[in-house]
């Protein structure tokens, strides 16, 4: 049924399912099978709640069988990461990497990440996503990881075989190897780093300032005490969870941002007319606000990756049984008119938007600030294409074909000229 709903747009196909009820049961041409939950409540309970378990290894054995080899769904090899984890395993991993996502830590990137954006721009991108989103997002990944300058042509090149859409499929397993080679090096030299403040902080005018030398590669290797250090399973799967969930996803924000904007455009936003007399923390606060609606009318992450029930468990009225896997359909809660108004309008201005494109819960995504902070960079540096339009009849975009993502695999666009970098 889900492998079916059109790539373009989805939404009219769970708008049926939201309709018909809470949860459906639904089966892969892949072999996996379970239950996805549709409507906004049911999907914020089901996130949260700690008897839907993320192990994979809590599924039916036919279901384990199906799920080998995919690496969201393994537990083999570089599926031993946060997205497959329970407390108290998956709090101790999280919280070793938390530090390095706090709001200082992350405000302290944006004048780099802006920057490069503006960089990009005056590059004349012709294409969004290959010319624009996906170096930014890289660029961002890298000093997260700490990759050397030296080595980001390469890793680069890896990175993108092995997790993106329009990669060559048979290119990915040697790109794989040699970014897995790669990051075992990186891991063996890094020196520790200083151990990071847990999550979540307090006070963000308290967390430990930004250091230049410190990312989180270095503070895994070096984590120890009470926490306990990682595996060499662990490190690596860790690694590989910020390039697969963080590179795709922020790509996709983008992407389909602009795709949504350029269908309706607005003031002081890309495609739409320059916001005229307003102050640089007014063009900000419009960007910030805008780009939390572009999230909740169109998520990167169209469908939560799997949780599997550990006894009964019964949300919006459905049962689900112990050991049954479940979905949460992101994109489905996110236009449920019981909770947004006007659903399927973007409306840029909507300020209760608890969206749940990052989650909900103790699995709520542990980037989100980065991909917010690289979004609204993006959106920024953008409106400096006076004119921007698509270069394509918008039924002529391809699209990722994906379970849990989606998004155009590029954005071919004209302008008329790159307006100069604002005050």
């Amino acid at each position: 049924m889900l492998e079916h709903t059109p790539l373009a747009d989805p939404y009219p196909a769970y708008a049926r399912l939201r309709e018909a009820g809470g949860a459906h049961h639904v089966r892969f041409r892949s072999g996996l099978y379970g239950w996805v939950v549709t409507r906004y409540g049911d999907a914020r309970a089901a996130l949260a709640d700690p008897r839907l378990s993320k192990d994979p290894r809590n599924a039916p054995p036919d279901w384990q069988a199906a799920g080998r080899g995919r690496p969201l769904e393994d537990r083999s090899g570089l599926g031993t990461h946060l997205l497959t984890m329970d407390p108290p395993e998956h709090t101790r991993v999280r919280r070793l990497m938390s530090g390095f996502f706090t709001p200082r830590r992350l405000e302290a990137m944006r004048p780099r990440v802006r920057a490069l954006a503006h960089a990009l721009i005056d590059r004349r991108p012709a294409g969004l996503i290959a010319d624009f989103a996906a170096p930014l997002q890289l660029a961002a990944l890298c000093d997260v990881l700490g990759i050397p300058p030296a080595d980001r042509g390469d890793f680069g090149r890896w990175t993108d075989a092995v997790v993106s859409s329009q990669g060559d499929p048979a290119a990915r397993p040697e790109a794989l190897e040699h970014l897995t080679a790669y990051v075992t090096a990186l891991l063996a030299t890094k020196p520790p780093a200083p151990a990071p403040a847990p999550e979540p902080a307090a006070d963000p005018a308290a967390d430990p300032a930004a250091d230049p030398a410190d990312d989180v590669v270095s503070a895994l290797v070096g984590a120890a005490g009470e926490q306990g250090r990682l595996t060499e399973a662990e490190l690596l799967s860790a690694v590989f969870l910020l390039l697969v969930a963080g590179y795709e996803t922020t790509v996709g924000l983008i992407g389909l941002a602009v795709h949504t904007l350029l269908r309706d455009p607005a003031p002081g936003l890309p495609g739409g007319p320059p916001a005229e007399g307003t102050s640089r923390e007014e063009r900000d606060r419009v960007l910030d606000v805008a780009l939390e609606e572009l999230l909740r009318h169109d998520s990167p992450v169209e469908l939560s990756t799997w949780r599997f029930a550990t006894e009964p468990v019964e949300i919006g009225g459905t049962r689900f049984e112990t050991g049954q896997p479940v979905l949460v359909a992101i994109a489905a809660a996110n236009r449920d008119p019981a909770r947004f108004p006007g659903p399927d309008m973007p409306d840029l201005g909507r300020e209760d938007n608890a969206h749940l494109s990052f989650g909900h819960g103790p699995h709520y995504c542990l980037g989100a600030g980065l991909a917010r902070v690289v979004g609204r960079e993006a959106l920024g540096a953008l409106t400096r294409l006076r004119g921007l339009a698509l270069a394509v009849p918008p039924d002529e975009l391809r699209w990722r074909a994906s379970l849990t993502l989606r998004g155009p695999l590029e954005l071919p666009v004209t302008y008329d000229g790159i307006a100069p970098i604002g005050p």
